[in-house]
């Protein structure tokens, strides 16, 4: 069982795919509830791998690499290490609850139940492919699902919403298979032997432009599923078209094939490049995180703030990620799990609130305190983790990033903290007119608040804010070594050398992995 667990979180939702397309169609109310329970074998798995994940190991765990197509060196190569450990745990856990919270979508829900389970396969496919084909196909595999997600059950701009999206994506895709292609072409000529996987291209001797020309291949797709500012503007389309669901499964994961595509591959395989490059990635993570938090204070949807958000949150992402410190790569990981556990509250609670009063606008709330104070409760604590109050989630991985980006990037540092400022701005700002004041709108005196099985689909992402705010060895311990060994290969292959973490990283219990 330990070599074939990866490859059973990969096929029983695309199993679950297939017995849910088998229902008839006449027993519509079969299908939902059916899906929640199916999708809760792969949440199962995910949870016995995150716990008998070994620490204090760099390497790759539950490895299974068996040749697919040997003249042209592709394999079906998997395995997780502790970088991929909590994103996989992260999706199987987000797709029964995106399940559950669909109970308002009635026209084809057998359809959108199946194409779920295919994006959940997808995703968690893209975390453990060692095989660069391979990490490919699953990396294009989500973007069919996702489109239509949000162009069959999305808002009235659906469909522009979702040819965007595609568009987008597609695109920088195209451009990172040439890479892939071309980085086996260098294997060939340098072994004799064509080659997709991962562990031997990382051997790869390669010049300084080539390094950099691969590095654009596939910075760009990675950029664009970030997505990294200028080439974020088709992710507020998205969010805000999307169904609940759509949108919580693309803030909480798909945005993070990106992130962890940045510092799987980018890091892993183009050194040279990486340090090069860190100038640029530096001051574009800036822009995000100032842009998205000004943008996200003038919003008056309040589903196109939370969005605007993600822009600002995943520019800490990337500047921990090219700050190149132990403390900072290690907050950017975790930051990708708490980005996608608060956002994803965050997107849940407001598709509550358009079931109650089918508005987004904040303007047309008020007073919701005063006749739903659990759920405005759930809310506001919320987002103090997405804030980064001390004691929960959010806090580890901001105060990570920025304290160590502030020893290779003290100025990007500073301007970072000061996104920390907006978000408390345009998250509390909203809050207030949400939440608080008089009811001068009477139909917000008929908001309900939450019911039980609300309470089901938001109490474990609670627990974890505070899990992870309290106690971030619970990732840190299965994190540290993997992340030491992409710092460590960096050190071995450039002239860079990666600064002493310092006194404060071993406050938050950082480097103990034993």
């Amino acid at each position: 069982m330990k070599f074939q667990i990866l490859d059973a979180l990969i096929l029983t939702p695309i199993a679950a795919a297939v017995i849910i397309a088998l229902v008839p169609n006449r027993r519509s109310e079969l299908h939902l509830p059916l899906g929640i329970t199916l999708s809760m074998i792969p949440l199962a798995l995910a949870g016995w791998l995150f716990f008998a994940f070994e620490k204090g190991i760099a390497g790759y765990q539950f490895v299974h690499d068996s040749p697919w197509y040997e003249p042209w060196g592709m394999s079906w190569h998997v395995g997780v290490d502790g970088i991929s450990l909590a994103l996989i745990a992260l999706t199987a856990l987000l797709v029964p609850i995106s399940l559950a919270a669909s109970t308002a979508i009635t026209d084809r829900t057998k359809l959108f139940v199946v194409f779920m389970l295919i994006l959940e396969a997808g995703l968690i496919g893209v975390f453990v492919a060692l095989d660069l084909i391979l990490f490919f196909l699953f990396f294009e595999v989500v973007l069919v699902p996702m489109y239509f997600i949000i162009g069959v059950w999305g808002g009235e701009r659906r469909i522009y919403a979702a040819y965007k999206f595609f568009i987008y994506t597609a695109l920088g895709s195209a451009l990172m298979l040439a890479g892939i292609i071309a980085l086996a072409f260098f294997h060939r000529d340098q072994t004799g032997v064509l080659s997709f996987s991962y562990q031997e291209l990382l051997n790869l001797e390669l010049t300084d432009t080539a390094q950099l020309w691969l590095f654009g291949a596939f910075g760009l797709a990675f950029a664009i599923k970030v997505p990294i500012f200028p080439l974020h503007t088709w992710l507020p389309d998205a969010h805000v078209e999307a169904p609940t669901a759509g949108s919580v499964m693309l803030a909480g994961v798909l945005l993070k094939l990106g992130t962890y595509g940045f510092i799987r591959f980018n890091l892993g395989l183009f050194p040279d490049a990486t340090i090069e490059l860190i100038p640029v990635m530096a001051t574009l993570a800036v822009i995000g995180i100032i842009y998205g938090a000004y943008v996200a204070i003038v919003q008056p949807d309040l589903k196109k703030l939370v969005a605007y958000s993600s822009v600002s949150h995943l520019g800490f992402i990337i500047l921990g990620t090219f700050a190149l410190t132990q403390a900072a790569v290690e907050g950017a990981v975790i930051q990708m799990v708490n980005h996608g556990i608060t956002t994803g509250v965050l997107f849940l609670m407001v598709g509550m609130l358009y079931e109650r009063r089918h508005t987004k606008k904040i303007a047309d709330f008020g007073g919701i305190w005063q006749v739903a104070p659990w759920f405005s409760g759930v809310f506001l604590f919320t987002a103090f983790a997405s804030i980064g109050l001390p004691g929960l989630n959010g806090f580890v991985g901001e105060f990570m990033v920025l304290m160590g980006s502030y020893a290779t990037l003290p100025v990007a540092a500073i301007f970072g903290a000061f996104g920390v400022v907006l978000a408390a701005i345009y998250l509390l700002w909203a809050y207030e007119r949400v939440f608080t004041g008089p009811i001068t709108n009477e139909e917000n005196r008929n908001v309900a608040d939450l019911n039980a099985r609300e309470v089901s689909l938001l109490a474990p992402l609670v627990a974890l804010m505070l899990v992870i705010g309290l106690y971030p060895n619970i990732i840190l311990d299965r994190l540290t070594p993997s992340v030491e060994a992409v710092l460590d290969r960096i050190e071995a292959t450039t002239t860079y050398e990666v600064p002493d973490p310092g006194p404060l990283y071993e406050v938050l219990g950082g480097g103990h992995s034993d």
